[in-house]
């Protein structure tokens, strides 16, 4: 059961202890992708790049990940986006960004193909940055695909990754997720994110708000605090595995999300999902960078 994951990858530039800067890649799709495969689910991945050498060292290192990278297409003359992560004493982290550019930005617009290939997948996962990087029309596109999708039976994961800075205004990312929250049927939230958009709330209203658009999954994740999970009626909160000084926060949610979905793929239970997901994470907000080291286990042991 593989799971198309569609979004942007840029080069990424995180600072290391010496002050000198580490040359990777990154992006919340990528990061998910990758901490998936590493977790023991199968994806495969839809965006585009640049041919410059980077971008195609990129894809290069994505299938040694076991990442699939047959729907990966390259412009040519392009170079793929960049962004250059900057952490407080915290490990909380800011991101500058070089992607107006970016081949991902019309992916779907300039290979329309690549939405006969995503029908032929059992679930498709997106975010909010893979809707703040297309053009309102690519949107229009992507959401009429998603409708039909859904009636054939496809599942749609969405985790809903809000960056004001990457938006015109807060008015439009609010109306673009309105329309995303009736499209999707599991729903990884960020609860920062969700105060983000709509200020202030309970978790039982961010709950009450995705499950009245007919979401069927929701995990709602609050950093330290315990992680909320719903499933078929049923709501557990399931505690976090604590860490006092994180280094790097860049990929905590993206790695949740990989090492859930691998367990969803996996077919175990949104409580032992989310513990291997808290579990991932927690290792890799310890390490610099979106992409810690292979050797690095990230995979729980059951109890």
């Amino acid at each position: 059961m593989t799971i198309a994951i569609l979004g942007e990858c840029m080069l990424e530039f995180s600072r290391q202890d010496t002050g000198d800067y580490r040359l990777s890649f990154g992006g919340d799709t990528l990061n998910t992708a990758l901490y998936l495969a590493r977790n023991g689910g199968a994806c495969d991945y839809f965006t585009a790049v640049g041919d410059d050498p980077f971008s195609l060292n990129m894809i290069n290192d994505w299938e040694s990940e076991g990442i699939g990278v047959n729907h990966v297409k390259i412009k040519k003359n392009q170079t793929s986006g960049l962004y250059i992560i900057q952490n407080d004493n915290s490990g909380e982290r800011t991101f500058h960004y070089w992607r107006s550019a970016s081949p991902a930005r019309s992916y779907l617009s300039d290979f329309p193909i690549v939405l006969d290939e995503l029908k032929k997948y059992p679930m498709i996962f997106l975010t909010g940055i893979t809707l703040a990087i297309y053009s309102e029309q690519v949107r229009k596109t992507l959401f009429a695909f998603l409708t039909r999708y859904r009636k054939l039976g496809g599942i749609v994961i969405f985790d809903n990754n809000f960056r004001a800075n990457n938006w015109e205004s807060k008015s439009v990312a609010k109306q673009v997720y309105k329309k995303m929250m009736n499209l999707t049927d599991v729903a990884l939230l960020s609860f920062d994110d969700e105060i983000q958009m709509h200020g202030e709330h309970s978790i039982e209203k961010c709950l009450a708000q995705w499950l009245s658009a007919g979401v069927r999954e929701v995990i709602i994740k609050r950093g330290s605090k315990d992680c909320l999970g719903y499933k078929d009626g049923d709501t557990t909160f399931v505690p976090t595995d604590l860490v006092d000084h994180p280094i790097d926060t860049t990929a905590a949610g993206d790695a949740f999300n990989g090492a859930y979905l691998a367990a969803k793929q996996a077919g175990q239970s949104l409580v032992e999902g989310i513990k291997n997901a808290n579990y991932c994470s927690s290792v890799v907000i310890m390490n610099k960078g979106a992409i810690i080291d292979e050797n690095i286990n990230i995979r729980r042991c059951k109890s």
